[in-house]
């Protein structure tokens, strides 16, 4: 009697790519659910985390309330309203019954989104790797490592800059009235400002990962530089708050950090041309001219003459 070896079901069956990185559509769409659904659960996980940290200290950690509140208590108590006679009290106005919930479940979502990057940093980058050569895919944990860094450093700046544009905005005209600000307003204007600089410090990691992949040479960054930094000027005028310090402090940081990738590029580009043979004067889709072979005839005949 032959033995009948069962199979796996379909769902549970391990999903093999191809050699040359191809997937058909549905395998893309099955690789992107399952990529989302991980990062959507790391990022769930994390938003538990920052909604009991933000009335409780975690792990010797003030609690995220009393840190994202720092810069407005840091202002002289002159600049900004009391709700008793006692001026040291320092605490923001809730003017709804469900503002209070909202606010923390929103400030627990921004802080589970920021200690869950590299999850989802990861899952990005996992999703396009089988689409890269083997010599590309080693930079994968280089790429979620830096990400990382980048956003948190983003958000540590965001966090540094409030307190001087705060400084700014609400003192400017406090000899003649007084702020009295509500926690939907003030806390929506450090998360915006931390989202803000924290996406925003991820723009050298991606100049540099189209450029590893050969996608943004050097020579079109090199062309590009002075429109791109005049668009980094644009855009930190629109996203951040109207305020010139902030504005200036983002557009400067994103133009360093822009020209650190651009020389990044610059020194890559003439590593992969040394390796090739070649200083990068062929395109992309173009290929190196074979050398013609040499003549038969000559060595038929010394063959005949041994």
């Amino acid at each position: 009697m032959t033995a009948v070896r069962l199979s796996l079901k379909p769902g549970r069956r391990k999903r093999k790519l191809n050699p040359d990185g191809t997937m058909p559509l549905t395998e893309h769409l099955h690789e992107l659910r399952t990529r989302l659904l991980i990062a959507l659960a790391a990022v769930a996980v994390t938003t538990i985390i920052g909604f009991i940290w933000y009335s409780y200290s975690v792990l010797g950690i003030p609690a995220l309330g009393d840190l994202l509140r720092g810069p407005y208590c840091e202002l002289p108590p002159e600049a900004r309203a009391s709700l008793t006679q006692n001026s040291d009290e320092c605490r923001l106005l809730a003017t709804g019954p469900f503002e209070q919930f909202m606010l923390r479940l929103k400030v627990a979502v921004t802080a589970g989104i920021v200690m869950a990057s590299p999850v989802w940093l990861y899952q990005v980058w996992a999703f396009v790797m089988p689409g890269l050569h083997r010599n590309e895919r080693r930079f994968g944990l280089v790429f979620v490592s830096i990400g990382a860094l980048l956003f948190v450093a983003g958000a540590v700046m965001a966090y540094i800059l409030v307190a001087f544009a705060l400084h700014f905005l609400l003192t400017i005209g406090d000899e003649v009235q007084i702020t009295a600000l509500n926690g939907q307003e003030y806390f929506g204007f450090i998360i915006s400002l931390i989202v803000i600089f924290g996406v925003s410090f991820e723009l050298p990691l991606i100049v540099v990962m189209l450029n590893v992949v050969g996608i943004l040479p050097y020579e079109k960054l090199k062309t590009w530089r002075r429109g791109i930094i005049f668009s980094l000027f644009v855009f930190a005028a629109f996203v951040t708050p109207h305020d010139p310090f902030s504005m200036i402090v983002l557009a400067l940081t994103l133009t360093l950090l822009f020209e650190i990738a651009v020389q990044f590029a610059r020194i890559n580009d003439k590593r992969r041309a040394r390796r090739a043979g070649t200083w990068g004067h062929l395109a992309d889709d173009e290929s190196e001219p074979l050398e013609a072979p040499g003549p038969v005839a000559d060595d038929a005949s010394g063959e005949q003459e041994r």
